[in-house]
Order: C-alpha cells, then sequence, then structure tokens
C-alpha cells in the first residue's frame, strides 16, 4: 500500500502540470485585457501599458508559461492581480468554508440517498420506488442555482426561518449545503437501487435466506456490504464535483469560499487566482480519488494493490 501511495502521488505531478497547461493558454484566449479591467476604464493608454508590464504580459507567452512552472515548482502560486496578496495565502483562508460546505453536503447526501436507493431496491416497481426514481430524477435536473434561489425566498424572504446568505452560525450552512446536496442525493440514491438489486438477486443471498436469516442480517451484513464498492466510487466522485458546483452556490448565498474567490478573479480577469484556486480544486479531486482507492481496500480485503 506504501508502494502504492508513492505511485500515486507522483503520478499527480504529470497530471497537474497538464492543467496548468490547459488552463494557462485557455484563460489567454478568453476576450478581455486584464490590465485594461484592472486599471479601469478612465485609465491612459501608458497606465495600461506599465500595468501590463507589472503583470508580466507583455511577454511571450512561452516565456510567461515557463515562469508560471518555475514558480509551481517553489510551490509560489504568485500574487493576486486584484488584490496583490499572495495566492496562497488568499486560498487557504477561504479552503475551510469551502471543505466544510462539501463535507456537511456530502454527509448530507449520503443520509438520505442510501437509505432510499436500499428502501427502493427492497420495494421494486412499487409507488416507493417510483416516488425516489421521481425524487432522483428531479434533483439531477433542477439547476442549482436556481434551487437556491427558490430556497432563499421560501425560508428567508416569505418565513424569515434561516439567513440568506453570508457565514456565522450552523444556521448559514443550512440552505446552501441542500442545495449543493440535492443533486448529489440523486445519484446516489440511484446507485444504490441498482447495486442493491444486482446483490439481492445473487445466489448468496438466495443461500442466506434459506438458511433462515433475517431480512435485516440479509441486506445489511451480505448484500449492502457487497454492493459498497461502487456507491463509495460515486460518492468520491460526487465530493470532487461538489467542490465545482459550490461555485455557483457560494455566489448565490455570498459564502466566502474558493468558489465565489473563482468568480471574483474571473470577472477581475485576475489570472494567478484564477489559475491557482483551480490548481487546488484539481489538488483535492485528485486527493480524494487517492482516498477512495484506499477505503476500497478497507472495505473489500479481495482488494490488494501491487
Amino acid at each position: 500500500m506504501l508502494n502504492y501511495l508513492v505511485k500515486r502521488l507522483i503520478s499527480t505531478i504529470p497530471v497537474l502540470i497538464g492543467i496548468s497547461l490547459l488552463l494557462f493558454f485557455m484563460l489567454r484566449m478568453l476576450p478581455g485585457d486584464p490590465a485594461q479591467v484592472l486599471a479601469g476604464q478612465m485609465a491612459t493608454p501608458q497606465e495600461i501599458e506599465n500595468i501590463r508590464h507589472q503583470l508580466g504580459l507583455d511577454r511571450p507567452i512561452y516565456e510567461q508559461y515557463a515562469i508560471y512552472l518555475g514558480h509551481l515548482a517553489r510551490f509560489d502560486l504568485g500574487r493576486s492581480a486584484r488584490t496583490q496578496n499572495p495566492v496562497s495565502q488568499e486560498i487557504w483562508a477561504r479552503l475551510p468554508n469551502t471543505l466544510l460546505l462539501a463535507v456537511v453536503a456530502m454527509g448530507l447526501a449520503c443520509l438520505l440517498g442510501i437509505p432510499a436507493g436500499i428502501i427502493s431496491a427492497l420495494r421494486p416497481y412499487s409507488w416507493i420506488d417510483y416516488a425516489v426514481t421521481m425524487t432522483a430524477l428531479f434533483g439531477i435536473s433542477m439547476p442549482v442555482f436556481w434551487l437556491g434561489l427558490m430556497l432563499v425566498v421560501l425560508f428567508s424572504i416569505i418565513l424569515k426561518w434561516l439567513p440568506a446568505g453570508g457565514t456565522g452560525g450552523w444556521q448559514y450552512v443550512i440552505l446552501p449545503s441542500v442545495t449543493l446536496a440535492s443533486f448529489v442525493v440523486a445519484f446516489i440514491a440511484r446507485m444504490t437501487r441498482s447495486t442493491m438489486l444486482e446483490t439481492l438477486s445473487q445466489d448468496y443471498t438466495t443461500t442466506a435466506r434459506s438458511k433462515g436469516l433475517t431480512e435485516k442480517v440479509i441486506v445489511v451484513k451480505h448484500a449492502f456490504r457487497n454492493a459498497l464498492i461502487p456507491i463509495i466510487t460515486v460518492v468520491g466522485l460526487q465530493f470532487g464535483m461538489l467542490l465545482g458546483g459550490a461555485v455557483l452556490t457560494e455566489t448565490v448565498f455570498a459564502w466566502p469560499g474558493i468558489g465565489r474567490l473563482i468568480v471574483d478573479s474571473i470577472l477581475a480577469r485576475d489570472y494567478p487566482m484564477i489559475q491557482g484556486t483551480i490548481l487546488v480544486f484539481g489538488l483535492l479531486y485528485i486527493l480524494v480519488n487517492l482516498a477512495v482507492d484506499f477505503i476500497y481496500a478497507f472495505v473489500d480485503p479481495r482488494i490488494r494493490y501491487d
């Protein structure tokens, strides 16, 4: 396992370099001049040219990327063109808020999606199964930003039960986490249903029933345990998706996380901040997948890594 961990960590280096390469050149293809945005509409051409020189935008693009890679090799993400603060400092200040939102949303999605999928599999083609299927379809199809706005209108404006945005106590986490978990619940419920239906039809569950084991023991100890691998895969992938989905959710609820930082940086054409935040998202996604691989080995002892 230690050798596997070392190999996976080494393999993340070319992946991150590939992400940085695509991101660097795609940002340069976007319309708009960062120097013009930072200088303002009333700036003179000389002032704009000075800002472009300070940002290094007047150099050839391959030279800009070489300098950027050199900074990455020293774990230096650069400085924000908008605030002049180190990018890493800005990210570390907001990363806990994004992780809190993602962890709460994933916990809520698992608490709702897994039981719903199990119940749906135990009562296939019943009204419960159809209700879970329709709810899952609704959750997958519904835009996150629209659901967030509707929850704000209902619980903040009409009922006045919860705050509309910002940070503070646990009340501020409820609406954004529910919004973020809406589409993840649907994926987890559908995957749990399909894998449970498959395991419940296997010969070992039939043998367990013939031995007189209770339905609870068969479902929990035999069927659900063998259905965990696909469920864990979906949970890991969706946790990475939650980090990306937090961009819209944090913007709707004015949540001070990395997602909102990305939106503000895009509007300001803050290249160093955009590159740093998306690289951090990519690294988190890789680490989540690595953690999922290790969980496989603990859940199923038949899985071993060379």
